[in-house]
């Protein structure tokens, strides 16, 4: 054990006590500060984050420019790390893969030779093999760097200098967009054009208040600011209301709805297949069309047959429907819903404003910003430019007296030990100017000509008039940031391959949301099995004998019947609530199914009435234990959640107790004491919701059963021997009366059961 290791022998009294809480907070803010300034977060001068500009700065530093050979990215990850940024090798490597990925950068700022991955996820060579330069991208970044436009720091190990932000010619924040994790805040800013972003740059130059309004195309006011919304390196078609991203822009908070693009392929004979040409951003296609492949084994996929890649440097998936007669837009809605086809990119425009602070900014400030530091790097330019000239002209003056006096200039540097405190005070030169004759070499005396230096001085003198007149005026500064802006427009203009839109915009088709649901599950025929005790299972195919069923003990059969997949099934409880069911998420028949309870928020107190298909073309009858009742379209019985639908109101110890299918133009009731009222239907109400009208009056007991019926038919009913009997209309005279009388007693013959079934 080493001797520094060994506790003092006095008890250590160098320990000192620290709050633990204060130390936490103390060490995680450290930590909070540096992700958010030196990592996670872009600088909306630059739209970069830290690694990203040491990237760039370690290249330009090594020469490695646009018309420059490629240089091995070992050796650029290798300067990163080395000078500016002391981190592992590999993180470095990937960002800067990413920034010469075109399926990741709109306008890529490095320019890769080699494997840099591609679309379907497949990860760079190793930078052993790859190489890469700067793109036209990068150089505008760094337009006017070396002519103090930004300020420089110390690097991380004090030997070397850096930028603190890049002079920023090219909109990089919006153009290429951004994102990253810090903590307790994130960014996510998705690509633009930049064609469109400078129309927006110029339009905020002539209007400086202009509101994120102005500055989105309008096609009623085309002069305005250009901004569409997102352009995505791959494309795809943005299916989001210009209203939603006006808010979205506006907050700087918000997302874009991104679709594939599709079009179909006729295959002759009435045939197409459906050709997805443009994935959503940041989806990996090869991850996609596996998760498509994975719903179309698990059968979720019914409309689709198979799915092909046939894609080689563009994109080409292939989706071969079913059968000729699917319709492709249910098809595809069917995939947007179930897959990445359809993906949502969030916006969140939390950017370094200023370099300094954390803030979600609007699209207008974000703008405003760019353009203030614009005019900071134009001003420090000309200021630099300023003092070059003043000092070339300085020298200038100092050349022009030694042409004039040549001779006796040589004659001083011959014979004097030192010559230039004699050339300061023999011709009343500075230093600058004594000290620049001297460093002339022999062979420019040649060139010395009088003529010549007259002819740099003016032309540096008008230079010099200029910068000095665009420095004191506003006006003029914004009309050089204007021009300059307009060059970067014309270099990346919508004309260019690289400056045209890739983005599309449409509206998301009005398509049948019901269609779609049955497009997403496999019909296939089921019985619906419900037992007393609320127990349900789907077994498959239809079941006509239900007698083999088994339950568990004390349990039976309440109802049993015929369904598809694709059906919704209807339940009823006693206390006049509704729920809905998918008939695909019904458990299997193996066993005894599921208690009903579980799958929705059913009181303790109620039981299953009854179960059915729903038939949305359908109305039926309810009717309670005391006799209440009224009819109902079944749409309105549909409940979208666990919770269920209030349907009939009742109050213990009244009870929701039929529900009969409303056909016919009268109703037959009967009661518990047998009585039996023929009374037209026309006379009960039509309801969503509520307790009913009387349909029939009792001293005690209560309703037994009802039918809807046709007169013309007559009534008919059966008994429990299965022989069936017909009252005809003149027959029922007697028993037909108005709503909510207590009828006759039933005619002879009626069932003992009191049930018009037997």
């Amino acid at each position: 054990m080493g001797k520094d290791l060994v506790p003092p022998p006095d008890g250590g009294d160098n320990v000192t006590p620290v709050d633990l809480k204060a130390a936490l907070e103390e060490r995680y803010l450290a930590y909070a500060l540096s992700t958010i300034m030196h990592r996670a977060l872009p600088d909306v001068r630059d739209g970069l984050k830290p690694v990203h500009r040491r990237i760039i700065h370690a290249m330009s530093e090594m020469g490695i420019r646009p018309n420059s050979a490629f240089k091995k990215c070992a050796r650029i990850v290798g300067d990163v790390i080395g000078k500016f940024h002391p981190h592992g090798d590999q993180s470095v490597y990937d960002a800067l893969v990413r920034l010469a990925q075109d399926f990741s950068q709109r306008y890529p700022v490095v320019d890769g030779q080699g494997n840099f991955g591609n679309i379907d996820g497949d990860s760079a060579a190793a930078y052993r093999y790859t190489e890469a330069r700067m793109t036209d991208v990068a150089a505008l970044l760094l337009e006017g760097i070396e002519q103090d436009a930004v300020d420089f720091r110390p690097t991380y190990n004090e030997e070397d200098d850096e930028p603190v932000v890049l002079p920023g010619a090219f909109p990089n924040l919006l153009a290429n967009g951004s994102s990253g994790i810090a903590v307790g805040m994130a960014t996510s800013i998705p690509p633009h054009n930049a064609h469109e972003l400078c129309d927006a740059a110029l339009y905020l130059i002539k209007n400086p208040g202009a509101s994120v309004e102005e500055l989105m195309y309008d096609p009623a006011h085309p002069q305005k600011g250009g901004i569409e919304g997102p352009d995505f390196p791959t494309g795809g078609v943005i299916v989001e209301s210009r209203e939603s991203m006006l808010e979205t822009y506006r907050t700087g908070r918000g997302g874009f709805r991104v679709r594939a693009k599709w079009e179909t392929e006729d295959l002759g004979r009435g045939g197409y297949q459906i050709i997805i040409t443009q994935i959503p951003f940041q989806v990996q296609k090869s991850r996609l069309i596996e998760k498509i492949a994975e719903l179309l084994i698990a059968r979720r996929l019914p409309l689709l047959e198979d799915i092909r890649d046939e894609s080689a440097e563009d994109v080409r998936v292939v989706l071969i429907p079913k059968s000729r007669t699917v319709d492709p837009t249910i098809l595809m809605e069917s995939l947007f819903k179930l897959t990445e086809l359809e993906s949502r990119f969030p916006l969140n425009m939390n950017v370094l404003s200023m370099g300094r602070v954390p803030r979600v900014m609007a699209l207008n400030e974000v703008l405003s910003e760019w353009l203030a530091h614009r005019k900071d790097v134009l001003i420090r330019r000309s200021k630099f430019r300023l003092a070059a000239i003043d000092k070339r002209l300085e020298i200038l003056g100092g050349l022009l007296i030694a042409y004039l006096n040549l001779d006796e200039v040589i004659r001083i540097i011959r014979e004097e030990d030192e010559p230039k405190p004699v050339l300061i005070e023999r011709f009343t030169l500075t230093d600058l100017q004594a000290e620049s004759i001297l460093n002339m070499r022999l062979r420019n005396l040649r060139k010395l000509e009088e003529f010549e230096i007259r002819k740099e001085f003016d032309e540096l003198s008008a230079e010099k008039a200029e910068i000095e007149t665009l420095l004191a005026s506003d006006d003029k500064q914004w009309q050089t940031i204007a021009w300059e802006i307009g060059e970067v427009k014309k270099k990346y203009a919508k004309a260019t391959e690289l400056g045209r839109r890739r983005s599309q915009f449409a509206n998301a088709p009005e398509a049948d949301l019901e269609a779609i649901q049955h497009a997403m599950i496999e019909k296939e025929p089921i019985t619906v099995v419900v037992s007393e005790k609320g127990w349900i299972r789907a077994l498959k195919g239809h079941i006509s004998d239900t007698s083999t069923l088994t339950f568990k003990e004390g349990d039976g059969l309440r109802v049993a019947f015929p369904a598809q997949t694709t059906d919704k099934i209807l339940l009823l409880t006693t206390g006049g609530k509704a729920y809905t069911l998918g008939a695909d998420k019904l458990p299997g028949g193996r066993g005894h199914g599921e208690p009903i309870r579980i799958m929705v928020d059913m009181e303790n107190d109620q039981d299953i009435l009854t179960a059915f298909v729903h038939d949305p073309h359908r109305k039926l009858l309810l009717a309670s234990t005391a006799g209440n009742g009224f009819v109902i379209a079944e749409n309105e019985m549909i409940a979208n959640t666990r919770k269920g639908k209030q349907i009939m109101n009742v109050a213990m110890p009244d009870e929701a107790k039929l529900v009969v299918t409303v056909s016919g133009d009268h109703v037959a009731i009967v009661g518990e004491n047998r009585k039996l009222l023929v009374f037209p239907l026309a006379q009960i109400p039509e309801m969503t919701r509520g307790k009913g009208v009387r349909l029939q009056r009792y001293k005690d007991g209560g309703v037994s059963d009802i039918r809807c019926f046709v007169m013309a038919d007559g009534l008919t009913w059966a008994d429990s021997a299965g022989r069936t009997f017909t009252k005809t209309m003149a027959e029922l005279v007697e028993w037909q009366g108005d709503r909510a009388t207590a009828g006759r007693a039933v005619p002879k013959g009626f069932p003992r059961s009191g049930k018009f079934s037997g």
